[in-house]
């Protein structure tokens, strides 16, 4: 039973360092490998903007738990526990975004979902970043 026992908690421990690692959406955050690469620049001008919202992500922070007594009620409020905890840590994580559509230059629609940070109008020129992961963000 105790092997048992040290096991839920390894699990658990790792589940929570997995869950403590969330990426900003912010147009001005590079996450540890995009400096690195090359960006294709383009420019634009705003469209729309539109406040939207992140939804969060339920991760392990919530996945601890401990009981005492039986086997079955350790297992029961551990599982208790980490539902309500995931449901916690979702809301948390849940962040406030915008969704901006620029018009680029060439006549392509582009639309980009990021994190608040940096203020946008309709009629503003901006610059669309695409970088060599994939990803899109708008800066001024």
């Amino acid at each position: 039973m105790k092997k048992v026992r040290y096991l839920f908690i390894l699990l658990c421990s790792v589940t929570l360092l997995a869950g403590c690692t969330t990426r900003s959406q912010s147009g001005r955050v590079y996450t540890q490998d995009q400096p690195k690469m090359a960006h294709t620049v383009l420019l634009g001008t705003v469209t729309r903007v539109e406040a939207v919202t992140i939804e969060g992500e339920p991760g392990g922070l919530g996945t601890l738990g401990g009981g005492k007594g039986s086997a079955l009620m350790a297992v029961g409020g551990a599982v208790a526990g980490a539902v309500a905890g995931s449901m916690a840590e979702k809301e948390i994580t849940t962040k406030d975004a915008l969704e901006i559509e620029v018009r680029l230059d060439s006549g392509i629609i582009q639309l980009v979902v990021q994190e608040t940070g940096e203020a946008f109008d309709v009629g503003d020129r901006v610059r669309v970043v695409k970088g060599g992961d994939g990803s899109f963000r708008v800066r001024h």
